[in-house]
């Protein structure tokens, strides 16, 4: 059987016109990342029906992946990401186009990945903050939207980056003079400052670059992105991007939306990325 984009996608019809799909089936979009959220975002987006990406990961597939990546199966043990993700998304629809960044993002490749890009998506390691930094403000200056979404807990946190908005370093309070780990307790509190996942989430090691997962939260991440993908380049719904912050979490029954007042700068934001660097510390 021949492969047909408008019978594949058919049923998506009565949540978006046929007219929004066409539209959607033209859009390109950079995956920064096939880790688990990278690879859940590019499976979502595909069965979504956008059919025009540039990914970017450097890692190979282990075994200590399998718990929540897609592509973490025995037979891929040992191959590049990249390439097993694009077999993935090709084996769902044969027409899309997939553009690999092996070398993952680099200052050398950044231009080039962002070129003709619509919207960013954020796959990068959690423990990434320098990279994800540059991408993010990268991306902002050339007028693309970012979205991340994290799998925090048994939730998501995520934030909606728009062109005119905050970006990283004004809404998470980030200077090239700050060391590594303050960078990294800065992205964490800002992504998440309602903390939903305090009173259960251990084993955090930022000295390792380690924490507990569970490939619920990550496909709690990917229907998220999905569906943001289409409010932004859809121009569809009510947006709150930053400095609005978004933290839903299935254990505690809970799902936080507010605006977070001059972003990690706030003062409350001060005390809570104290407390959790003590919370982890006593991890």
């Amino acid at each position: 059987m021949n492969f047909n984009y408008n019978e594949a996608f058919k049923r998506n019809i009565g949540l978006l016109t046929e007219e929004e799909q066409q539209k959607v089936s033209q859009r390109t979009i950079a995956i920064a990342g096939m880790g688990a959220v990278g690879e859940a975002h590019a499976i979502a987006l595909v069965r979504q029906g956008f059919q025009h990406f540039k990914i970017a990961d450097f890692d190979v597939f282990e075994l200590k992946n399998f718990n929540r990546q897609y592509g973490a199966k025995m037979a891929n043990l040992g191959r590049e990401k990249v390439e097993v993700m694009r077999e993935e998304m090709l084996a769902i629809n044969p027409e899309c186009q997939v553009e690999l960044f092996k070398e993952g993002i680099t200052d050398q490749n950044l231009e080039t990945f962002l070129t003709g890009v619509d919207l960013t998506v954020d796959g990068i390691d959690a423990f990434e903050v320098e990279v994800r930094r540059k991408l993010f403000n990268a991306s902002l200056e050339r007028n693309i939207p970012v979205i991340t979404a994290g799998p925090i807990g048994f939730g998501t946190a995520f934030l909606i980056f728009l062109p005119g908005g905050p970006n990283f370093d004004q809404y998470f309070a980030v200077t090239d003079t700050m060391g590594t780990t303050k960078k990294l307790f800065s992205f964490f509190v800002g992504l998440a400052p309602a903390l939903l996942q305090r009173s259960y989430m251990k084993k955090v090691n930022i000295e390792e670059k380690r924490g507990p997962s569970s490939i619920g939260s990550v496909d709690l991440c990917a229907g998220v992105v999905a569906i943001y993908a289409l409010k932004v380049l859809l121009k569809k719904g009510d947006i709150k991007a930053v400095p609005y912050y978004h933290q839903f979490d299935v254990m505690q029954n809970k799902y936080v939306l507010k605006r977070l007042w001059f972003g990690n700068n706030n003062p409350l934001q001060k005390i809570k990325i104290a407390f959790a660097q003590m919370l982890i510390k006593d991890n």
